[in-house]
C-alpha cells in the first residue's frame, strides 16, 4: 500500500471514529476464511515458553538528583502488555523503567514510575486505565505514555471504535493537563512464526491503524512515535535477539530500542530536549504535512514523530514529522529504583 493510499484510509478511520461511524474493515471478509489455517498454526506457535509474569517496575528512578522541595517528575505507563514490559524478568528491563532512568537522567530530576498497563488489553481498556490515572488530582503525572493497538489487530476490533478509545483517553489526560505520547501499534508482520499471506495482511492492518491512531492522537493535542516501522526490520532481522521467549512479546533488548526511540519526545514533551531540535531538519527530510499524509509516512518509518502544527490547511490540520535522533536508554541498576512498597502496577 502507497503513503498515500494509507493516508486515505487512515482519514477514513479517523473520521468514522470522530463521528461515531461503523466499523471500516482492515482486511476484507473474503479473505478470512482462507486465513484460518494460518491463525491456527501461528498461535501453535506464538506465545510459548513465556511465563506471563510481569514485573512491577513502580517507584522513583534518578534518586541521586533528589534537592529539597522539588517534587519529582511524574510518569505513567498506559496501554497493553508492550507498556507493561511482559515478557522480560526484571523490572529495569520494562519500557517504564528505562524510560523512567532515561528521563531522569535527561532532567537531571527524580521521575517518579506509576504502570496502569494490562497485559491484553485493547483500546477500549483505555477508560477503566485513564480512570486510574485520574483517581488521585493530587499526583496527576506530568507526562503519560500510551503503548496500545496490537491486540485491536488480532481481536479484529474495527479501528474506528480502536482509534475512539484511544482519541479519547488522550483528550481527558490532555484535559487533566497531562502531555501524552503514543506509541503507535506495532507492525505484527514481523512475528517470526506468522506466514504469508497472514503476515501480509497483519503488516498492512497493523499500518493503517497505527496512521489512523497517529490522527486521533494529534488532533486531541498528543504526539505520536511510531513503532512499527522501527521495530519491524530490526525484529524481522534478528527475531532471536529482539523477541523474548514467547516470540510475541519484547525481549530485554527489543525494550530498550522502542524505549531509545520514545525517549527524545518525552523529553520534548517536557521541553526537555535542545530547542533547535524542534525546528525541521530538511536533511533528515522533517516539516509540516498534512496530518493524514504525515500519519502514513511515520507509520512507515522506524520511529517517527508526529506532533499537531497549524490547526487547519487546505487539506486539514496540519502537523510536524520529526525523526529525532535517539538517545540510549540503559537499564537502570538494582540500587537506582526505589520500587513503591505493596503498590499495585494495575498490571
Amino acid at each position: 500500500m502507497t503513503s498515500m493510499s494509507r493516508a486515505r484510509v487512515a482519514r477514513r478511520i479517523a473520521a468514522g471514529a470522530a463521528y461515531g461511524g461503523g466499523g471500516i474493515g482492515l482486511a476484507g471478509a473474503a479473505t478470512v476464511g482462507l486465513l484460518l489455517a494460518e491463525v491456527q498454526l501461528a498461535k501453535r506457535h506464538v506465545g510459548n515458553g513465556g511465563s506471563g509474569r510481569v514485573p512491577v517496575a513502580d517507584g522513583l528512578y534518578g534518586t541521586a538528583y533528589t534537592v529539597p522541595d522539588e517534587p519529582p517528575l511524574r510518569l505513567t505507563m498506559l496501554g497493553d502488555s508492550t507498556a507493561a514490559g511482559q515478557g522480560v524478568h526484571r523490572a529495569g528491563q520494562t519500557p517504564g523503567a528505562l524510560l523512567a532512568s532515561g528521563l531522569s537522567a535527561v532532567a537531571e530530576r527524580p521521575v517518579e514510575l506509576h504502570n496502569v498497563a494490562l497485559p491484553g488489553a485493547t483500546s477500549d481498556d483505555l477508560d477503566r486505565q485513564v480512570a486510574l490515572v485520574l483517581a488521585n488530582p493530587a499526583r496527576m503525572p506530568d507526562v503519560c505514555v500510551i503503548m496500545i493497538g496490537a491486540n485491536d489487530v488480532t481481536h479484529r476490533m474495527p479501528p474506528t471504535r480502536s482509534v475512539r478509545h484511544l482519541a479519547a483517553a488522550v483528550r481527558r489526560l490532555r484535559t487533566a493537563g497531562a502531555e501524552v505520547v503514543v506509541g503507535t501499534c506495532p507492525d505484527l508482520g514481523t512475528i517470526e512464526p506468522v506466514q504469508q499471506p497472514l503476515r501480509w495482511l497483519a503488516r498492512r492492518a497493523s499500518r493503517q491503524l497505527a496512521a489512523a491512531q497517529t490522527i486521533g492522537v494529534v488532533e486531541q493535542g498528543g504526539r505520536t512515535v511510531s513503532l512499527g516501522d522501527l521495530l519491524g526490520p530490526e525484529f524481522e532481522a534478528n527475531p532471536r535477539e529482539l523477541f523474548g521467549p514467547d516470540n510475541y512479546h519484547p525481549s530485554a533488548e527489543g525494550y530498550a530500542t522502542a524505549a531509545m526511540a520514545v525517549l527524545p519526545t518525552v523529553c520534548a514533551t517536557l521541553a526537555l530536549w535542545p530547542a533547535d531540535e524542534d525546528r525541521p531538519d530538511a536533511a533528515r527530510r522533517e516539516g509540516f504535512l498534512p496530518v493524514a499524509r504525515a500519519a502514513a509516512e511515520a507509520a512507515s518509518e522506524a520511529g517517527t514523530e508526529v506532533t499537531a502544527a497549524m490547526p487547519t490547511g487546505p487539506r486539514g490540520p496540519w502537523a510536524l514529522l520529526k525523526r529525532r535522533r535517539r538517545r540510549r536508554v540503559t537499564e537502570p541498576t538494582p540500587s537506582e529504583p526505589t520500587p513503591a512498597p505493596s503498590s499495585p502496577s494495575g498490571v
